[in-house]
């Protein structure tokens, strides 16, 4: 027991000297970071923005309620892509992430970075909003020696004194500048903020609160606002943009996130880059290669002073045994394009934690009730029955068919469904061209969508619907098709059903058509490659 005790005392003064700088003074605040504190207990939350929107407060009141408790699942969106990196999440791991994460954009049009897509990034998180996702945005800001668009990394041969990327460093005098009202980068640097602050408030009237998490791991050097101490710092730089958007523009819709990076180098302890506990609501980390270090878990606890922490950035989530350990995380976010980094069975290993939260989960909706109340959203039911969401192929030895065989059958499946629609690509083997997509986006209440048959070359419509326990999804299908000078309707019933503990969909088709009347059963496995 004497030996346990000492270990748990050491690991708590590492911890209190790597987040202090092993300021022997200071380390008593190590006793305000214990879970019991007076917020986490009473729930009472003060948002470091002076009058904070309702829905600013009750989301932040929300996170504060799951620390220690639950963990939510987050994915990230390029900018230029809407949903898509969710949706893929979705369909890949079988539950959609709660965290919807996107940025405001600094490249060219066409890239995935556009900063041109700032509109669709607000609609798509009203949109999301709305179906019961949780919005953070972040800003890869455009350094003020340059104007939109930028490179994100400095372009070979590119003159230092005229930064034009959002990695690399500026001059230390023009940092100074950007510090310094009155001079042209100041004044740049203003109307920089001031494009973003646009949007910003078309959310706020949209009463939509953000997890806001501008200069992101600012203890390090590789952005241009990171990796700086004294008179001229990133803290300043941070506390700028604070008053900015704050004090000038009144937004209240903001949740500011400290957000620091691994300490691994000398320079870099999260002390040194404070801005402040009364400039920032949640203390968050970004973790890539796995590195769960207690110690950053430990450090960040002592300086966020009760407030709620998180995995703002990962490449891999955290595992179930890294939770047991490190339980106040109250979300991760993967970063898009990293969620292969994880196999399908770590993550049914994860989601299916009790403690893990998806956006579909009851605990989830249950926890977030009060946050739509106050914000004027109905409740959010949960998701009754069959999850069909995943990669699909078909099975033509396990499927009964007729004597047209499996010619118009799709022979693959990709579904991404959300709480009130499902989304379903179909891949059309093609024995003399490039095989084909038909993709549908339908809701799930049975109104009829404009729908282009699998085959022939008449308009059609599909709707689908599900059955009252959920278990079973219904799709119809009708198209006008010509052929030969004469005209015919094609009409097509589908019922989905999941088998084999959801390993296998089985789809009973009947159709109508010239060619008569087809009943068949078509099988498909769950693809977990």
């Amino acid at each position: 027991m004497k030996d346990r005790y000492s270990s748990l005392l050491y690991r708590v003064l590492v911890a209190a000297c790597l987040a202090l700088s092993c300021d022997p003074s200071l380390m008593a605040q190590e006793k305000e970071a214990s879970p019991a504190t007076a917020a986490s207990r009473d729930r009472t939350v003060s948002p470091v923005t002076r009058n904070a929107s309702p829905e600013a407060r009750a989301l932040l009141k929300f996170f504060y309620g799951i620390s220690g408790e639950y963990l939510l699942t987050g994915q990230h969106n390029y900018p230029n892509t809407k949903g898509r990196n969710s949706q893929f999440a979705a369909k890949y791991i079988g539950k959609t992430p709660v965290i919807y994460g996107t940025d405001w954009g600094f490249a060219n049009d066409g890239n995935s970075d556009a900063f041109h897509s700032r509109q669709d990034i607000v609609e798509e998180a009203i949109r999301q909003n709305k179906l019961g996702s949780i919005i953070t945005i972040c800003w890869h800001a455009v350094p003020p020696t340059a104007n939109e668009p930028v490179t994100f990394q400095p372009l070979p041969g590119a003159d230092p004194a005229h930064l034009a990327s959002v990695q690399g460093k500026l001059l230390d005098d023009q940092f100074k500048d950007v510090l310094t009202p009155g001079t042209e980068l100041y004044q740049h640097w203003c109307a920089q903020v001031d494009s973003i602050a646009y949007y910003l408030k078309e959310l706020q009237a949209a009463h939509v609160p953000i997890l806001w998490r501008p200069y992101h791991e600012m203890n390090g050097d590789w952005f241009w606002w990171g990796g700086r101490t004294g008179e001229y710092s990133t803290i300043r730089l941070y506390r700028q943009l604070f008053d900015r958007l704050v004090n000038y523009h009144k937004l209240n819709n903001l949740i500011w996130l400290w957000s620091l990076d691994r300490p691994a180098l000398r320079g870099r302890q999260f002390s040194l880059y404070n801005v402040g506990s009364d400039e920032f609501d949640m203390a968050v980390l970004d973790v890539y290669g796995s590195d769960f270090s207690p110690s950053y878990y430990d450090s960040l606890l002592v300086l966020a002073k009760g407030k709620p922490i998180a995995l703002a950035e990962v490449g891999n989530p955290p595992t179930p045994e890294v939770l047991k350990s490190q339980p106040r995380w109250t979300y991760y976010m993967i970063w898009a394009g990293m969620v292969r980094l994880t196999t399908r069975k770590q993550y049914a290993a994860l989601v299916n934690d009790p403690h893990v939260l998806c956006r579909d989960d009851a605990a989830y909706l249950d926890a977030l009730a009060p946050y739509r109340a106050v914000a004027g959203l109905p409740p959010l039911v949960a998701r009754r029955g069959a999850n069909f969401a995943g990669e699909w192929v078909f099975d033509e030895d396990r499927s009964v068919l007729d004597n047209s065989g499996s010619g118009s059958l799709p022979g693959r499946l990709d579904v991404s469904e959300e709480a009130d629609r499902i989304d379903i690509k179909r891949t059309m083997i093609s024995e003399f061209a490039d095989n084909s997509v038909v993709e549908n986006n339908l809701a799930l209440d049975g109104t009829e969508h404009e729908s282009k048959p699998p085959f022939g070359n008449g308009p059609g419509t599909i709707a689908a619907h599900r059955s009252e326990n959920g278990d079973t999804l219904y799709i119809d299908s009708k198209a006008t098709l010509k052929n030969g000078g004469r005209t015919s309707e094609w009409t097509n019933h589908e019922i989905w059903t999941l088998q084999d503990q959801g390993r296998t969909l089985s789809i009973g088709q009947t159709s109508n058509s010239f060619r008569g009347k087809r009943t068949l059963t078509a099988i498909y496995n769950k693809n977990y490659e």
